[in-house]
């Protein structure tokens, strides 16, 4: 099998995709020969971090993610856990760290965007949203104008949605001064009968586009949020999505409309990495192989190559497996919502991942290796060394009154409500306990007497000091959030920020404070059902504190 290729495969567009050399030996095995251009894009976007968890992978599969109230843990677009009355939660936390330090205000608001889709896709109807922030010290040049960016951002999206932020974080401290952390999180409410999952099943099955059209932005996002920063960060800009909340609002509406039909096989958001990944999500979950054609995409740009087609992260757009009887139906309702419906491929029984262009077949690939069998690290890591015990006799005397003053002076004591009232806390009516409290809270719509309690978690410092006990005590203190209003904990999402993983010294932490959460949530009966791992954050060799939220 040939597929012409006009870009030559240099050594160094492949170090520009992310993809080390034995990486891509590893490649060249698979295929049998030189990639494409494009396949090599596909490629780069599917085993990169951000994708393909390879470092975090061997010590994920150690977390405690099973309960009695569980119904589908780590693997999917969120967790979904069992409230009762037939009922359930759909809930998952989620960064969007290097694309907010590029270009604030979108940056954030398409990660409010993105872990928004992520539960609607699974059935359920957004009803609350929280946020972890993370920033340099106050007095950094570009502190102000990243909060700035990244609070309108969050709010400027979720308002505008129509989701009440119920809670969250805002913490300074240096280490964030060149790699701010930009965590959202979002729950919502579906019937435990009627879930939705991304994977594919049925063979000739046609392959429904759903959404917003798809230019040139995001191009490399998910490589981009796979490596640290340097110097040239402004020029990683055009690979910053740009969202729309109103059109994340029409597609929420017609999405949960087909689900009701009985149309839905499979569907998966595209988020990181676009058409690539969900595309290869579905096929691979459900052991099928799946063609693209596309030239049926709707595309908002011209003369769009193959290449930035299929690794665009345009946002507020779908991918789904559909019962072929009922296109008609399925594409009136998404037309009476003003969005794009577009039949673009169709499900193989071959497990080849087949991408058509103008006629010509530009990439040719085993779905599974791309998919759930792609690379897998276990990275070498050293345990981090506990400082010496603090005598406090060995302490100079402090004055009590300014050492309190100083505290109550501080960024990190300071008020949040002028970063919460930016956001819309009340929409849906449903709230009662708002943003400044232990946790927030909102009310089970149509149960007088049900409700969700949300908190989010994490003391950076105490996890650089002892990784082990610092992700404890993360787990510790948003089970006791919980439990100060009233709620009874059932289950958690984590969103672990850490340095570079080659590094040993920042593997260790990251193992340490894994291990940590562990066995927090083992003792507390405490399932992780969801979650997200984002490593590489650091600026010219400096890491942020590890920051497990």
């Amino acid at each position: 099998m040939t597929i012409s290729n006009s870009v030559p495969i240099t050594p160094e567009l492949v170090a520009a995709h992310g993809l080390k050399p034995d990486e891509y030996q590893r490649i060249l095995d698979l295929v049998g020969r030189e990639p494409s251009f494009t396949e090599l894009g596909i490629f780069s976007a599917m085993w990169n971090e951000h994708c393909s968890y390879k470092s975090s992978k061997k010590w994920l599969r150690t977390l405690p993610t099973s309960g009695p109230r569980v119904i589908q843990g780590p693997g999917e677009n969120a967790g979904v856990v069992d409230i009762g009355d037939g009922d359930c939660v759909v809930f998952k936390m989620e960064s969007h760290n290097h694309p907010s330090y590029i270009e604030p205000y979108q940056g954030a608001a398409t990660g409010v965007g993105g872990i928004l889709r992520d539960v609607f896709t699974m059935g359920a109807r957004p009803v609350a949203a929280m946020n972890a922030l993370r920033f340099g010290a106050p007095d950094h040049p570009k502190t102000r104008h990243l909060v700035a960016g990244v609070v309108s951002g969050v709010g400027g999206y979720g308002n505008s949605f129509g989701v009440p932020t119920v809670g969250g974080e805002v913490n300074f401290d240096a280490r964030y001064n060149g790699n701010i952390l930009v965590n959202a999180f979002a729950a919502g409410l579906a019937k435990t009968n009627a879930i939705f999952l991304s994977q594919a099943k049925g063979v000739g099955l046609p392959v429904v586009y759903l959404g917003a059209k798809t230019g040139r932005d995001g191009v490399g996002g998910a490589t981009m949020a796979s490596a640290e920063f340097d110097d040239k960060i402004e020029e990683k800009r055009p690979t910053v999505q740009v969202g729309d909340p109103f059109t994340e609002k029409c597609l929420l509406e017609a999405c949960l409309e087909l689900m009701a039909s009985g149309a839905v096989i499979a569907i998966q958001d595209m988020g990181a990495a676009g058409l690539t990944c969900s595309a290869v999500e579905m096929g691979a979950k459900g052991d099928l192989g799946i063609e693209l054609d596309l030239d049926k995409v709707p595309v908002r740009e011209e003369r769009m190559s193959a290449y930035e087609m299929m690794l665009s992260e345009s946002q507020e757009r779908m991918l789904m497996v559909l019962r072929p009887e009922k296109e008609e139906e399925a594409e009136a309702i998404f037309r009476k919502w003003g969005l794009d419906f577009a039949i673009v491929g169709t499900t193989t029984d071959d497990l080849r991942f087949r991408v058509l262009h103008h006629g010509d077949e530009v990439a040719n690939l085993p779905i599974k290796e791309l998919g759930d069998q792609a690379p897998e690290y276990d990275r070498p890591w050293v345990e981090t060394k506990k400082p010496a015990p603090l005598a406090a006799n060995d302490a100079p005397k402090a004055d009590v009154a300014d050492a309190l003053l100083k505290m109550l002076g501080g960024p990190d004591l300071s008020s949040r409500r002028w970063v919460w009232e930016q956001y819309d806390t009340l929409i849906q009516g449903n709230s009662l306990q708002l943003p400044g409290g232990d946790a927030g809270v909102v009310r089970v719509e149509g149960h007088p007497t049900k409700a969700l309690a949300f908190s989010s978690d994490v003391t950076p410092r105490y996890c650089e000091a002892d990784p082990y006990e610092g992700g404890k005590q993360a787990v510790a203190e948003c089970w006791r959030n919980l439990t100060a209003t009233g709620a009874l904990p059932l289950a958690a999402t984590d969103n672990l920020n850490f340095g570079n993983p080659e590094r040993p010294e920042i593997m260790g932490q990251f193992v340490g404070a894994v291990k940590g959460i562990g066995d927090a949530c083992r003792a507390l009966g405490f399932p992780i059902v969801s979650g997200n791992v984002s490593l590489y954050n650091e600026t010219n060799g400096r890491g942020i504190l590890p920051t497990p939220t």
